[in-house]
């Protein structure tokens, strides 16, 4: 290793230094590490619910609290707008889940990109690569990628099932009104196309996430490791296929 020191003299008389090699980082790498672990989990714990809930798509339709007939999706949707009353504001847990949300966005882009960053100051012009092989070494080296397509993907959902804002919408948006929203959106073919390769990009990035979620919370055990690998593999799996059955089940006309 060579060492960045300025007492040249110091150096040749075979002097120890007590300068750093680097600056010291505001947030120590293990910080970083666990932030993401934490927030990685909290989102596989939030995706694995949203999917379920989506798949009220397929339940018919039933008569809400107020007697009236509705799609299971709209009373689903409705259901988070007055979970909590009357005892707390109309959407005010909603709301609550949503900053939280988004504080856990932040604290994950902001450890992936400065992780990175310090990962390739560190080994400078030197890189290691397929030391895994196969399938993790592909997720490894492409968990920055996929978290930018699933940043992009997140935006545009937002955008087109929840605030309404166009193009992303589909012109017939209309607020509460869930299921018809999902049918309008999801009768876009390139919309269905690219929800289908977001929820791809997902599978690879929640497979690895979990499992770099172990090791940075210390899970050592063998026989704990083992199930987790297979929980990495399978838990990101039901949700992808889960998921993906939505656009496509609109899409080819299934469900109208």
């Amino acid at each position: 290793m060579t060492v960045k020191n300025p007492d040249r003299e110091a150096i040749r008389h075979g002097k120890i230094s007590t300068e750093p090699l680097r600056d010291k980082p505001a947030v120590p790498s293990w910080a970083l590490k666990l932030g993401m672990a934490v927030t990685g989990l909290i989102f596989c714990a939030f995706v694995v619910v949203h999917m379920v809930g989506n798949l009220k798509l397929y339940l018919p339709a039933h008569e809400d609290a107020h007697g009236v007939v509705r799609p299971a999706l709209d009373i689903y949707g409705e259901f988070f707008r007055t979970v909590g009353e009357p005892m707390f504001p109309r959407t005010s847990l909603l709301w609550i889940l949503r900053i939280v949300l988004l504080a856990c966005l932040i604290i994950h882009i902001y450890g992936a990109f400065a992780l990175h960053g310090r990962s390739r100051r560190s080994r400078g012009k030197f890189s290691r690569s397929n030391l895994m092989g196969g399938m993790n070494s592909f997720a490894t080296r492409t968990m920055l990628v996929t978290g930018v397509v699933l940043l992009l993907f997140i935006i545009f959902h937002l955008m087109d099932l929840t605030i309404g804002a166009q193009p992303a919408a589909s012109d017939v948006f209309e607020h509460g009104e869930v299921y018809a929203n999902v049918v309008a959106s999801f009768s876009r073919w390139p919309v269905a196309i690219f929800y289908i390769f977001a929820m791809l990009m997902l599978f690879l990035h929640l497979t690895h996430g979990i499992w770099l979620a172990a090791s940075d919370l210390g899970i050592t055990g063998k026989r704990t490791r083992q199930v987790i690998l297979f929980l990495a593999y399978l838990v990101p799996a039901i949700v992808v296929i889960g998921n993906i059955i939505l656009p496509l089940s609109v899409a080819v006309g299934w469900v109208s």
